[in-house]
């Protein structure tokens, strides 16, 4: 019986070390308060870039990096808990160091992840319109990354504060219909309908006196187009 008692504890001893592991493990796996380093930065950057955080790009996460994170997470219909798990790092567009696997899977999460997020940008901002704007539409987000006037990441583009709509009134969370994942690759792969615009609008709803007053390029749909 005591080799018995013996063998069970030591049993239950290993069974709490692996469990004190895997919660090790799953909390270097997301940043919070407490955490620093380079993610931090990368973290505060692009918080600070959109507007979200007003403080220093120091790599430590403090009080005003969680207050960002969670105003953040309730713009964007997250749980506001100011903890940068997968779904934060995935809106943001953030890898976080111990989360992230080889870099040839990573490299294939992160294109499928930015499909799919482009996919339910068109579907909220365009879905309705004529196959070629909903295209456009995610051209216009692929030009942006290129221009040095606004974020080079999908991510950082679309959740540019105040840049779309469909953020703002959470539409950016529905689940786009296979049209507009269809729209969104065939611009990822070169269709670029606006010829390289940077902006578009819907005269009929749009009350901003800066879009009507830019000469328009072209009208797809409801949307007319410029470069800005």
């Amino acid at each position: 019986m005591g080799h018995d008692k013996r063998k069970i504890a030591m049993t239950l001893a290993m069974v709490l070390v692996i469990s004190m592991l895997l919660q090790s493990t799953a909390f270097a796996a997301a940043l919070r308060v407490g955490s620093r380093g380079d993610d931090v930065k990368a973290l505060q950057t692009k918080l600070k870039r959109w507007g979200y955080y007003d403080g220093s790009v120091d790599g430590i996460f403090g009080s005003g990096t969680e207050k960002a994170v969670k105003y953040f997470q309730r713009k964007n219909g997250l749980t506001a808990d100011g903890i940068v798990g997968n779904a934060t790092a995935k809106a943001l567009g953030l890898t976080l160091s111990d989360s992230s696997g080889s870099s040839s899977s990573g490299s294939s999460s992160n294109a499928s992840g930015n499909l799919y997020l482009l996919a339910r940008l068109v579907y909220g901002e365009a879905r309705g319109e004529p196959y070629k704007g909903q295209v456009a539409v995610a051209a216009v987000v692929l030009n942006r990354m290129e221009s040095s006037k606004f974020p080079n990441s999908m991510s950082g583009v679309i959740y540019q504060s105040g840049a779309f709509s469909v953020v703002d009134d959470g539409q950016i969370n529905l689940s786009p219909d296979e049209t507009a994942i269809k729209a969104a690759r065939d611009a990822m792969n070169g269709w670029d309908p606006t010829n390289g615009c940077l902006y578009y609008y819907n005269p009929a709803k749009t009350t901003n006196k800066w879009m009507l007053s830019k000469p328009v390029l072209m009208k797809i749909g409801n949307h007319s187009f410029f470069r800005g």
